[in-house]
């Protein structure tokens, strides 16, 4: 079990983390995972981020159901199915730090155009959903990075800061089930990581609330849409710091 200044830096990283899936949706794992895994193994640090992750999404869920597009977030879980397949074979055969490398800087092109010039990527329907989905599944196979290409998408079809929040949880709470039932049978999930987690548990419940006050106050739409970019800006350089470090 860690020491209680180890608990205290972990629950500041899980509350900072938590702050920044609570207001965007997305984005917690790039934060936490390798803060965390500067205290604890990868092993430990992963699941329990996730377990973070299914309760941020939980509580969303529960608080704005009536936002969720039920359909885009079922369509998005099935694409990331299948593209989890190719996310893997890039985790197999491809380095680390030329994933994470390209990937943020290809984040961070889209973003900073997207701010520039709002309008150049605008979905009227859900055609390209499958296309989203099926990079998000890339993305979170080889490195749990789901997130940017649902948060790009959402930013194109123009959804609604309530809407957008409610359906990328949608998506995530079924998604982080099915990897914590893989730590699971793979043996990852630990006492140790169930009692790190519940002595941090606290700070995940006052980043929820700290969360939700800031993304009243960017509610919205373009406003919304804005910060949303600035925030994929701040995980293109977190990739691309990784990826040098």
């Amino acid at each position: 079990m860690s020491s209680a200044r180890s608990i205290i830096e972990i629950s500041l990283i899980l509350f900072a983390a938590t702050i920044f899936r609570t207001t965007f949706g997305f984005g917690e794992a790039l934060i936490a995972v390798p803060l965390l895994s500067l205290l604890l193994p990868v092993k430990v640090a992963a699941p329990i981020t996730v377990l973070a992750s299914i309760v941020i999404a939980l509580v969303a869920v529960i608080r704005e159901r009536e936002h969720i597009h039920i359909s885009s977030a079922k369509k998005l879980l099935l694409a990331t199915i299948c593209g989890l397949p190719f996310g893997l074979l890039l985790l197999r055969y491809v380095s680390e730090g030329a994933t994470k490398g390209i990937l943020g800087i290809l984040i961070l092109a889209f973003s900073t155009f997207s701010i520039l010039r709002p309008q150049f990527l605008v979905l009227a329907n859900d055609r390209l959903i499958w296309v989203f989905g099926f990079l998000a599944g890339i993305t979170g196979g080889s490195y749990g990075m789901n997130g940017p290409p649902l948060a790009i998408y959402g930013a194109a079809r123009g959804w609604s800061p309530r809407q957008f929040r409610a359906t990328i949880q949608a998506y995530f709470l079924p998604a982080s089930i099915l990897g914590m039932l893989g730590y699971y049978f793979t043996g990852f999930w630990t006492k140790e990581v169930s009692l790190i987690f519940a002595s941090s548990s606290p700070s995940i419940v006052i980043g929820i609330l700290c969360g939700n006050l800031l993304n009243q106050r960017i509610d919205k739409k373009t406003l919304f849409a804005s910060h949303l970019f600035y925030g994929l800006i701040l995980i293109a350089c977190m990739l691309m710091l990784q990826a040098v470090f």
